[in-house]
C-alpha cells in the first residue's frame, strides 16, 4: 500500500501481536461479525463485499495492513455510509496501470452516481468491491491470477450496471380474456445462501422452509431434491464435502418440520455448477447455495 498508510500497518502489527482489542485487529474481527440491517441495500451489500475482501486478506492472504484498512471501510459502510471507490493516487501503482484504471473509476463513479446505487445496489456493490481488489492486487503486482480475476469480474460488473434499461413494449390491443387454465407447472426450486466456509442455515432462511413445506403439503405424494453448491474458494475435494453438509443442513431442517426422511433425496455439487462463474479461488455468494426443489 502506498506510504500514506504505513502507519496504519505499523499499528495494525503491534496490536496483532500484542493485544488484539483494539485499532485494527479489532476493526478485522468487528468486521467478521458486522451487521448492516439498518443501512440502505447498497451499504448493506457493500459491507459483505469489504467484508470478503478484509477476511480473504486477513485469514488467507495475512495481508493485516490492508485488512484492517478494508474493515474500516466496511464497518463505515455497515454503520449506513456511502464510501467510495478507492482513489488513485492513495496507491502506489505501476505506471503502466494508472491510466487503465484511472478510466475504469471514473466510468464506475459516474454508473453510481447516475442511480446505479439506488436501481442495483448489489451490482453496484460488487462492481465497487472489485474495483478495490483490483487496486489493491494491482499494487502489490505479484499475482497475476488475483489482479485478473478481480478487473475481470469488475468489468463484467461494470457492464451491467452500465447498461440501460430496455425500452417498455408497446401496449397490445385489447382481446378477449382466454378461457381460464388449470396450472400444471411445477413449484420454483427455493434458493438458500450461506455464509463463507458454513454449513448452518442463516436465521432468516428458515422462513423459506416454512413455505417449501406449506408448498408441498398441498401436492400429493411431494418428494424433496435438495442439492448442496460451494464458490470456487477452496479446493474441489473440500467444496464437494462442504456442499454436501450443507444439503444435510437442509434436510435435517426440513425433517424438523414434519417432512419424512424418505421423502428427501440429498446431493452434492461442490463447485461444478456455478450460479456466476467466477476464477479459481474467487469467493462468491450467489455460488454457495443449496437449492431444493418439490418433485
Amino acid at each position: 500500500m502506498f506510504p500514506t498508510k504505513l502507519l496504519g500497518a505499523l499499528a495494525a502489527l503491534t496490536l496483532l501481536s500484542g493485544c488484539a482489542g483494539f485499532g485494527v485487529g479489532y476493526d478485522i474481527e468487528n468486521m467478521r461479525n458486522a451487521n448492516a440491517s439498518g443501512g440502505t441495500p447498497f451499504t448493506q451489500a457493500l459491507t459483505e463485499e469489504y467484508r470478503q475482501i478484509t477476511l480473504f486478506e486477513a485469514d488467507e492472504m495475512y495481508d493485516w495492513q490492508d485488512a484492517g484498512y478494508f474493515s474500516q471501510k466496511g464497518l463505515r459502510a455497515a454503520g449506513g455510509e456511502v464510501v467510495l471507490p478507492e482513489e488513485i493516487s492513495a496507491w502506489h501503482l505501476p505506471a503502466d496501470k494508472v491510466g487503465e484504471l484511472t478510466d475504469a473509476r471514473a466510468r464506475l463513479v459516474t454508473a453510481l452516481d447516475n442511480g446505479g446505487r439506488e436501481n442495483k445496489p448489489e451490482r453496484a456493490a460488487h462492481a465497487q468491491g472489485r474495483f478495490d481488489c483490483w487496486i489493491e492486487q494491482q499494487e502489490e503486482n505479484h499475482q497475476p491470477d488475483h489482479i485478473a480475476a478481480c478487473r475481470d469480474e469488475f468489468f463484467a460488473a461494470l457492464a451491467d450496471l452500465e447498461a440501460k434499461p430496455a425500452p417498455a413494449p408497446a401496449p397490445a390491443a385489447a382481446a378477449p380474456a382466454p378461457a381460464p387454465v388449470i396450472a400444471t407447472d411445477a413449484p420454483k426450486p427455493f434458493v438458500l445462501l450461506f455464509d463463507f466456509d458454513s454449513s448452518s442455515v442463516r436465521g432468516g432462511d428458515f422462513a423459506k422452509l416454512d413455505e417449501a413445506v406449506s408448498t408441498a403439503s398441498a401436492l400429493d405424494d411431494a418428494e424433496f431434491a435438495v442439492t448442496g453448491h460451494a464458490d470456487r474458494a477452496g479446493s474441489e475435494e473440500y467444496n464437494i464435502d462442504l456442499s454436501l453438509q450443507r444439503a444435510d443442513a437442509v434436510r435435517a431442517a426440513l425433517i424438523d418440520r414434519g417432512v419424512a426422511p424418505d421423502a428427501i433425496s440429498v446431493g452434492g455439487r461442490g463447485e461444478a455448477e456455478s450460479a456466476v462463474p467466477t476464477a479459481d479461488g474467487v469467493r462468491e455468494q450467489a455460488n454457495r447455495r443449496v437449492e431444493v426443489i418439490i418433485q
